[in-house]
This record gives structure tokens, sequence and C-alpha cells, in this order.
């Protein structure tokens, strides 16, 4: 999860021996998604879904992209090899992800803009990366 100004409020990713390569992707992906909703412009706007869906493919992962209302974007990387998930599913996550996000930004404790730091949002995230290995 990314705020409006590119700043990581969340991430997650398995396995951690290749955590930097991933962390150089999904940054590197940020710049795609600013470019997908600038080429949507209004459009974006008037669409209830903002699933980006295929970011880019590489020859390792396919990165795929989304973004709220208020321009928090997610982003899932998924090992190309895992052909078993398909568009309509990627979608059903991100919106499982995207309630999860609300949840937490309902939480008067939480401080929007900063990281992070749920355990009911871990335990999702990492069911859901149970489910896509």
């Amino acid at each position: 999860l990314f705020s409006l100004q590119n700043y990581p409020l969340y991430i997650r990713s398995v396995p951690t021996e290749n955590e930097l390569k991933f962390h150089y992707t999904v940054h590197t992906s940020l710049d795609v998604v600013d470019e997908k909703i600038s080429a949507m412009g209004k459009a974006l706007v008037d669409q209830r879904e903002l699933y980006l869906g295929l970011l880019y493919p590489t020859e390792d992962y396919k990165v795929y992209g989304y973004v709220t209302n208020s321009k928090v974007k997610f982003v899932m990387v998924v090992d190309s090899s895992n052909t078993a998930l398909r568009d309509n599913e990627i979608r059903s996550m991100f919106r499982k992800l995207h309630n999860s996000y609300t949840d937490i930004m309902c939480n008067p404790f939480y401080n929007p803009g900063d990281r992070i730091h749920s355990r009911a949002f871990d335990t999702m995230v990492n069911s859901m990366m149970m489910q896509m290995c």
C-alpha cells in the first residue's frame, strides 16, 4: 500500500530472501500506476472500479495495480509461473484488501498516512498470500 505521495504504508513479501528485489519492483511499478491514472484522467473519477489490471509482466513476476478514490495505491506482485490466478481472482483480492484498508481507516486510533500496524490486516494479507502459493 502506498500513499498519495508514494511512500509505503504497508509492504509484505513472501519469501523474504528476495525482499529488496520485491521492494524495487513495487517502487518502479508506481510510475506505471501514475501513468495509467493520468492516462485515464477524468474517466477514472467516474468509474467505480479502480482496478488497473496488469501493470507489466517481467520474466519472473506479474505486477498488478489498484487505486482507491483517495489515491492510495495497492500493488501486488505475483509469480509468473502461477497460472492458476485469473484476473477475477486478483480483482477480488484487491477488493478484499481495500475493504480491510477501509476498516483500518475507520479506526479512531489510526492517523491517516501512518504506516499500518494491524494484526487483523496482517492476518488477512497472510491468508491471501498463502492462497496464492
